[in-house]
């Protein structure tokens, strides 16, 4: 089954924006979407903000951020590009794992690939592009409701 194509966008400096930024261009998206299920949607929405947080906390050099965000639902996947214009990400992507228990930092990129099939980034012409895939209906291998 197909959903409606849509597409929303924001361009937005951090500061001031925070992630209710962010939020509340999902609250937008969402009503366009109403036969997209609360699974995906929370889901999808919990990686996209923990991301979020996570770019404007530590891409942020002490000058702020410009920031482009594109969220878009195509026929059965949910994407989310995330560009800005902060510091180069020192990230490994290859399978994150949760920090101990003791650890106050760390768990960011554990949970958003535990909630969405593909997280990529990359640096080009002096920003950086995040990008989340989530397929609608489909669980995540090792996510929440994930039958072994």
């Amino acid at each position: 089954m197909g959903f409606s194509h849509e597409k929303a966008r924001i361009v937005f400096d951090a500061p001031p924006s925070t992630v209710d930024t962010v939020h509340e261009l999902l609250s937008v998206f969402w009503e366009r979407l109403p036969a997209v299920s609360m699974t995906d949607r929370f889901s999808f929405e919990t990686a996209l903000i923990e991301l979020s947080s996570n770019v404007m906390k530590h891409a942020d050099d002490g000058s702020g951020l410009s920031c482009e965000l594109v969220i878009r639902c195509t026929g059965d996947t949910l994407t989310a590009e995330l560009f800005d214009s902060g510091r180069p990400g020192n990230v490994s992507l290859s399978a994150p794992k949760m920090p101990d228990l003791a650890s106050e930092e760390g768990r960011g990129l554990s949970i958003i690939h535990s909630l969405v099939h593909s997280v990529s980034y990359d640096r080009a012409s002096g920003r950086n592009r995040w990008h989340l895939m989530r397929r609608i209906g489909k669980s995540v291998p090792g996510g929440p409701g994930h039958a072994e």
